[in-house]
């Protein structure tokens, strides 16, 4: 078999791969928002995806024009979210947003 033919196989059975995933399809630049007992309503917008479903990369907006880049730390049963001096730890529609070292937010993610 050529490169050529395993080229036309893998492209022939990705529609069917595609088709059955059950994960729910995430777009690059959808954005959820992360609603924080504080007060504070932040927005997560992800990046470019490699895969449907995985947001791998994101922006953190803490102001309409202040966006800090994140990145995708998965955890054993929930996910984080790092980005430079800040990070958001959760499960499912519950998490923590660490604006400092020690002094959580509990805040509830959403869909937009």
């Amino acid at each position: 078999m050529n490169i050529k033919q395993v080229i036309v196989c893998g492209l022939l059975a990705l529609p069917a791969t595609v088709g059955s995933a059950r994960a729910e399809i995430v777009l690059p630049g959808a954005s959820l928002s992360v609603s924080c007992a504080n007060g504070g309503n932040y927005v997560l917008q992800s990046g470019p995806v490699a895969a449907p479903g995985e947001i791998v990369t994101a922006r953190l907006y803490l102001t309409p024009h202040r966006a800090v880049p994140m990145r995708l730390i998965p955890m054993g049963d929930g996910y984080r979210y790092a980005g430079r001096g800040i990070w958001l730890d959760g499960i499912r529609d519950q998490a923590l947003l660490y604006r400092s070292k020690y002094l959580p937010t509990p805040c509830v993610i959403a869909r937009n």
